[in-house]
């Protein structure tokens, strides 16, 4: 029972332990904001679902690489601004409606402002639509970016004093 225990605790607190290396990510915007529309994984890939989480934001409001990575992407897709991250170990983040104030190719460090946010969204106005995603873009499987959020360290008291 005592190694049922361990084995538990190990579980909840090592991933709360982990870094931006290991798929943790911050949160995009700040405070950290409410999360209107939730991740809703389609499967297969190619049906509809919401590949992201959609976070409560205002116009102008400044946007933060989620980790350390490359932007791999920062412009106009379709008919609205994105930008896109490439982390280490293959995990991509998204960000749109975006502005960008970083450029293709640019090294960011986690918490470097990347753009604003605008405006645009469907279904929520002003809100931000926040990705990720693992593996090549091409056939990458979308994750909940929520799942990597990095939480604060859970204490647990001696079962014996």
């Amino acid at each position: 029972m005592r190694f049922l225990v361990i084995l538990l605790t190990l579980g909840l607190v090592w991933p709360a332990l982990a870094n931006a290396e290991d798929g943790r990510l911050d949160w995009p915007l700040r405070p950290r904001p409410a999360v209107l529309r939730v991740f809703d994984a389609p499967s297969p890939n190619w049906r509809s679902g919401h590949r992201g989480v959609d976070l409560g934001g205002t116009p102008g409001q400044l946007v933060y690489a989620a980790a350390e990575g490359t932007v791999v992407f920062a412009g106009r897709l379709v008919d609205r601004p994105v930008v896109s991250i490439a982390h280490s170990g293959g995990l991509r983040t998204s960000y749109e409606p975006v502005e960008a104030v970083v450029r293709t190719g640019q090294r960011v460090a986690a918490g470097t402002v990347v753009g604003e946010l605008v405006s645009g969204h469907p279904g929520c106005g002003t809100c931000l639509h926040w990705g990720a995603m693992w593996g090549a873009a091409s056939r990458a499987d979308y994750v909940d970016p929520l799942g990597l959020v990095v939480t604060t360290p859970i204490r647990l008291k001696p079962l014996h004093p």
